[in-house]
């Protein structure tokens, strides 16, 4: 079965005075008259929940106006009305109107009970086709596919990193970076726009804001030309929770797991007549523990270099997220939102190394060192939304205008110990060390937004806009080392500050028009790019300047209601960011390095894509065909010295080549059983040839996701999803596969008022992260556990919300 999906649509009739034109019909014509009187109650048929603040009018004849009432805050009304007959009509803002039939008050029935009215949602501006169920987990169209994630039992008491992770076509490593189809460079938004969580550590913030605060994931594969050009896999946008209901509602959540891992998360709305006040406050303190093997070995010489490296530690975070906000409605045609978020994050890190160096063979120990990182971090960030809209006469004809403003601070204090031994474990003093490291960072940055859309001929639309962001950041850094003495003094070349300054400005035009089966869409954005980068006591500045055109191109051919086909053309970029670009490097390992590179170019993507849905009687299925060509591509290069020690950073390599072929599909055997598979094959060739003749590779790989929900009886519900993650070759290796699986179960408690949840997340703590790595003069091998076994007992609490 089908549904229809649609915005909200603002309320606009003729009842605005109701209430005054009814108090003075009374007055002037029946204060003397008998009296009877109407009552009733109405719902939201969808939540089940009532609504206050819903118009009730009474009309007689040929739409006289008589009296006129709103509902209270339990959805009630009672109306007095003079003997006679009436009918009646209900209405609420993005609810179809609800005609009453007619009734007749009398001296021998004074009193017309009408019970329950139940509105249902209005369905006038139709835009998608779905999914039916009581709220499906994915509803599909043909430019994105929109996830409910909080429908999904494995997300409860989980981070918004995580709930990516059982997303179809998305994949989190273990290090919370997130890929859609196989590529990292996706890009991720908030509510439609850049957001704080998404900054310095790339996607990593997202790993302190609570799944609960989320409402739902769209993921965009192929973005038109409103979207900025940014992401050149497409674009993963985030939809935080927000009520619009009359009155107050809103959920809490409480979280018990182990390993370490409580909070407490409530989303809270309160809507009055024009205002819609809305408030997510998160608070969670958690435990990550950390463990992992690498083996390398490194030819410097004559010499075989070899090493073992095992690492142990742990992460003790205490995570702060509260965002608060509310839309004024000025009319039916004007609203603003306004929001303000704050998150900090305060982190104690605690990694233990050990090193154990070779000379020829394994069975030759030269010796091993201990080394320890104490790090204290701290991440204060705030976000300043304002959002206005401007809705015309004519349906789809509107403008949309925002201004946001991020800044972001991160505080990092680290100690490093380091002491080497004998095979026999016997201290060498002289290579004794004790460093520490200072990194403090800053950024700032602003963003204007202007949206505009006119509906055009019979079915068409036109779009225009322009966006200018300014972005600028600030590194200060140093390391120092403790001198005999005790003192500490900075390192040669390991103090300086680094400042990244970024201003890009975008305009885009979008010309779209339908007949009964075929619709399309052109689009152009064009896009000027001012970057700069300075280290200050060098005095070494980079400067960047460049304009691209990005065009866009979408064609819908409709065969039926239930079939249709869609091919998209999209140029996408990736330009080199903050860390890209900041040469500073990574202390934690003594033995493995990580900086950026400044002098990196952006990477340009051609993207093609054919996608097919198609809707049966219990399930639909969604393929897709793809192809991208990518220059200048990003690639993280591992290169190892003749000591034995790595430096890994990123290169523009010449090219890839890559072809995919996707399904996902949705399956409701039976009423109380209901499956999601989704399968990703793609086929790769890349050169890496610039940087050296053998970073050349083809690669084939897939991955799959299925999941089963089931439904017993008195609200039991029990998941199961399982993940396998196949090898794939890269330029210099390979990743070697991932399978892990969650099992999770539910119970409706407090009558359908309360969910709790038990999710058991990699029950078989095989989620790691392995690979090995090859080059001019080196051979290494990874296998990390950087998130293991998860357990968390989940009690979420709804006031006024459907059940």
């Amino acid at each position: 079965m089908l549904r229809l999906i649609q915005p909200r649509v603002l309320f606009s009739t003729k009842i605005n005075c109701v209430i005054l034109l009814a108090l003075l019909l009374c007055v002037s014509g029946f204060a003397f008259a008998q009296q009877g009187k109407v009552t009733g109650r109405v719902w939201d048929d969808g939540s089940n929940q009532p609504l206050a603040f819903a118009t009730v009018a009474i009309f007689k004849g040929e739409g006289v106006l008589v009296e006129g009432t709103v509902t209270d805050a339990e959805g009630k009304f009672a109306v007095d009305l003079p003997f006679g007959d009436y009918y009646g009509q209900v209405e609420f803002m993005g609810y179809e109107p609800y005609k009453m039939g007619e009734f007749s008050l009398s001296k021998e029935k004074p009193v017309q009970t009408l019970g329950d009215i139940r509105l249902q949602t209005n369905t006038s501006n139709l835009q998608e086709v779905v999914i039916e169920g009581d709220k499906p987990l994915m509803e599909l169209s043909l430019d994105k596919r929109i996830f409910n994630v909080g429908e999904d039992l494995a997300n409860a008491g989980r981070t918004t990193a995580d709930l990516l992770t059982n997303l179809p076509s998305v994949s989190v490593d273990t290090q919370g970076n997130v890929r859609l189809r196989g590529s990292d460079n996706v890009r991720i938004l908030v509510d439609g726009k850049p957001s704080g969580l998404v900054s310095f550590k790339g996607s990593r913030g997202l790993q302190q804001l609570p799944a609960s605060m989320v409402e739902r994931v769209e993921v965009i594969t192929n973005p038109s030309a409103r979207y900025e050009a940014e992401g050149t896999a497409g674009v993963i946008n985030i939809i935080l929770k927000k009520e619009h209901r009359q009155g107050f509602n809103g959920s809490i959540e409480g979280i018990l797991g182990t390993p370490t891992n409580v909070g407490l998360a409530a989303n809270l709305n309160y809507r009055h007549r024009k205002i819609n006040w809305f408030v997510n406050y998160g608070i969670a303190r958690r435990k990550l523990p950390r463990e992992g093997t690498l083996y390398q070995e490194a030819f410097g010489g004559d010499t075989l270099l070899i090493s073992k490296q095992y690492t142990e530690g742990y992460v003790n975070s205490l995570d702060n997220n509260v965002r608060a906000g509310l839309d004024y409605f000025f009319n039916d045609n004007n609203v603003l939102t306004a929001s303000y978020l704050l998150r900090r994050s305060d982190a104690h890190r605690i990694t233990d190394i050990r090193y154990e160096d070779f000379i020829g063979s394994v069975d030759n120990l030269d010796s091993f060192t201990l080394r320890r990182q104490d790090e204290k971090e701290k991440e204060p960030n705030s976000e300043t939304l304002v959002t206005y809209k401007r809705s015309f006469g004519e349906k789809g004809h509107e403008l949309t205008t925002v201004f946001t403003y991020l800044d972001y601070w991160e505080n990092s204090d680290q100690l490093f110990t380091q002491n080497t031994f004998s095979p026999e474990g016997i201290l060498d003093p002289e290579k004794a060390l004790v460093q520490t490291s200072i990194n403090d960072e800053f950024e700032k940055q602003y963003l204007i937004q202007v949206d505009y859309e006119k509906p055009i001929a019979k079915e068409g639309k036109f779009e225009t806009g322009l966006r200018s962001s300014f972005r600028n950041m600030e590194n200060d850094f140093v390391v120092s080392e403790q001198d005999e003495n005790g003192d500490f003094n900075p390192i040669p070349g390991l103090e300086n500050i680094f400042l990244y300054r970024e201003n890009i400005h975008a305009v885009y035009g979008i010309l779209a028009n339908k007949s009964k089966k075929l619709g399309y869409q052109a689009g152009l954005r064009g896009e000027f790019t001012d970057v700069k980068t300075t280290l200050v006591k060098t005095d070494e500045q980079n400067p960047r300047e460049y304009f691209n055109l990005f065009p866009t191109a979408h064609l819908t051919y409709k065969f039926s209601q239930e079939n249709a086909l869609q091919f998209s053309y999209a140029r996408r970029v990736k330009r080199p960011l903050y860390n890209d670009l900041s040469p500073f490097m990574t202390f934690s390992d003594a033995r493995n390095f990580f900086s950026g590179n400044p002098d990196l170019d952006p990477e340009f993507t051609d993207a093609l894509e054919m996608g097919h849905i198609k809707y049966f009687e219990k399930g639909t299925l969604f393929s897709t065909v793809f192809y991208r060509y990518t220059t200048d591509k990003i690639e993280r290069i591992r290169s190892v010295d003749g000591e034995g020690n790595a430096l890994i950073r990123p290169e523009n390599i010449n090219s890839e080549n890559s072809f995919g072929l996707e399904f996902t599909a949705d399956y409701a055997p039976h009423t109380w059983w209901k499956m999601d598979i989704n399968a990703n094959f793609f086929y790769a060739t890349i050169d890496g040839s610039n940087i050296q003749d053998s970073f050349t590779a083809t690669t084939y790989s897939w991955y799959a996701r299925y999941s089963s929900r089931f439904n017993f009886a008195n609200g039991y519900q029990v998941q199961f999803r399982a993940n396998y993650q196949a090898r794939q070759k890269t330029a210099q290796g390979e990743r070697k596969g991932i399978f892990f699986m969650d099992i999770s179960g539910s119970k409706d408690v407090f009558k359908r008022r309360g969910t709790l949840v038990l999710n058991v997340i990699d029950v078989l703590n095989s989620r790691r992260d392995r690979y090995v790595v090859e080059g001019e003069g080196f051979y290494t091998v990874g296998n990390f556990l950087n998130m293991r076994r998860q357990i968390n007992l989940t009690l979420n609490y709804r006031i006024r919300q459907g059940g």
